[in-house]
């Protein structure tokens, strides 16, 4: 079993990006339907949640709902409103007192009124909060997060020699927020997935195979460990 003490806990990348993979799956290996998977997930991300900033980690960023989900059947993205919505209303109260602040990284003109109603209310209420920033990306996709940042520069006029990289970055959603140092990966699949494509430029990937809903603090520290092993170099020597 891994323990937080075989961390260096000086070493702790600031921002860790999950890709939430593998309810489904896990739903389907125990004769479950697709639902069963995504109540468990939420169930792991909570863990994850509280363990983040037991570990050092100050921005956990996780990917919910993508633009491309909406092609799923309209019974499956119904449930997948309701549970951010019930998400919202159950457990904010919780991550509010304990110090996490929330924000949502997306297009929220989509999103049914109920939802966006309870979205808008957790993060209003956990604004001020100073502990772990917990971003929800949500109906988002990192293509169309790049397209907008282009319509808001154009909108705005700059000069060409304006548009440098830390100009473009303020536009994105993550305008304010370090880029992250670690992506995790569950269900061992090896992609992307539209997921903060300009943010994870230098972002050190971890894939494990460990389905989402199966996922817990002991992963978290064995995907901290993988990356404390690895060395850095930005495009240098």
């Amino acid at each position: 079993m891994t323990t937080t003490e075989e961390l260096d806990l000086t070493l702790v990348p600031a921002h860790v990006a999950v890709i939430m993979d593998g309810n489904g799956r896990w739903a389907r290996k125990r004769g479950l339907p697709r639902t069963a998977g995504h109540r468990a997930g939420m169930k792991a991300l909570k863990a994850v949640v509280r363990a983040a900033p037991e570990l050092g980690i100050r921005y956990l960023t996780v990917y919910a709902f993508s633009t491309e989900n909406w092609k799923r059947p309209t019974e499956e993205v119904g449930f997948l409103m309701d549970l951010m919505t019930e998400m919202m209303k159950r457990e904010i109260r919780e991550l509010h007192g304990a110090g996490v602040r929330i924000r949502i990284l997306g297009d929220l003109s989509a999103i049914p009124e109920k939802t966006l109603q309870a979205v808008r209310e957790g993060v209003e209420l956990t604004r001020d909060n100073t502990g772990l920033q917990l971003n929800i990306a949500f109906n988002y996709g990192g293509r169309q997060e790049i397209l907008s940042a282009v319509r808001t520069a154009l909108d705005r006029s700059p000069g060409p020699e304006e548009i440098t990289e830390d100009y473009f970055s303020r536009l994105l959603y993550t305008g304010d927020i370090p880029d992250p140092d670690l992506v995790i990966r569950t269900s061992g699949e090896l992609r992307i997935s539209n997921f903060l494509l300009w943010q994870i430029a230098y972002a050190e990937l971890y894939v494990t195979d460990v389905l989402w809903p199966d996922f817990g603090r002991e992963d978290l520290v064995l995907a901290l460990q993988d990356y404390q092993a690895r060395g850095r170099r930005f495009g240098g020597i």
